[in-house]
């Protein structure tokens, strides 16, 4: 299984410090929805790891989120790909949970999911805590400089983070999944 898991908010659509509340502000970042199926056509799972502490906030409800969900797999499938999983932390991050980001706990459930290891596997994230949940498990991690992404890498360079001393870096999804399936 070629794996590949990606950060939903910054990575696949816009982000938002107010979060992303409801299906109508779930708006994809230009070309990532393409991307998503470019990867799925190419023979990679794609899974998506998310934290969703809107939800311990009491800002957003369980079905606000499964219909941002239900729209981001429709919008993948109608252009030819596929999302196999959607894997998010609900916790408030006070609540100590094992599967908020930067701790592994969701990639832990991938594999379960799926009975296979994500050691070796791609994940793209725009946010230090997303690199250090993937770089936990063994993953390849990739910067993308959508969302959090540009703030993340110049805190990787001005801390100078040996774990992210060869860190590939892309504009974006879209030249990520390009990169990732010309390699």
């Amino acid at each position: 299984m070629k794996l590949i898991i990606l950060d939903r908010d910054g990575v696949i659509n816009e982000d938002s410090d107010a979060f992303v509340k409801n299906a109508d502000e779930w708006i994809p970042i230009e070309g990532s929805i393409a991307a998503i199926a470019r990867l799925s056509k190419a023979g990679f799972t794609v899974v998506v790891t998310t934290n969703q502490s809107g939800l311990g906030r009491g800002l957003f409800q369980e079905s606000d989120l499964e219909a941002m969900h239900k729209k981001m797999h429709t919008m993948v499938k109608a252009a030819g790909g596929e999302i196999a999983a959607v894997v998010y932390c609900p916790h408030h991050p006070d609540d100590g949970c094992d599967c908020r980001k930067p701790k592994a706990g969701l990639i832990t459930q991938i594999e379960q999911q799926f009975n296979t290891s994500a050691k070796g596997a791609i994940t793209i994230g725009d946010s230090l805590r997303d690199l250090e949940a993937g770089l936990e498990k063994g993953c390849i991690p990739l910067l993308v400089k959508t969302g959090k992404g540009q703030k993340t890498l110049q805190k990787i360079i001005a801390e100078q983070k040996p774990d992210f001393h060869n860190l590939a870096v892309y504009n974006n999804l879209a030249a990520a999944a390009n990169a990732i399936i010309q390699s």
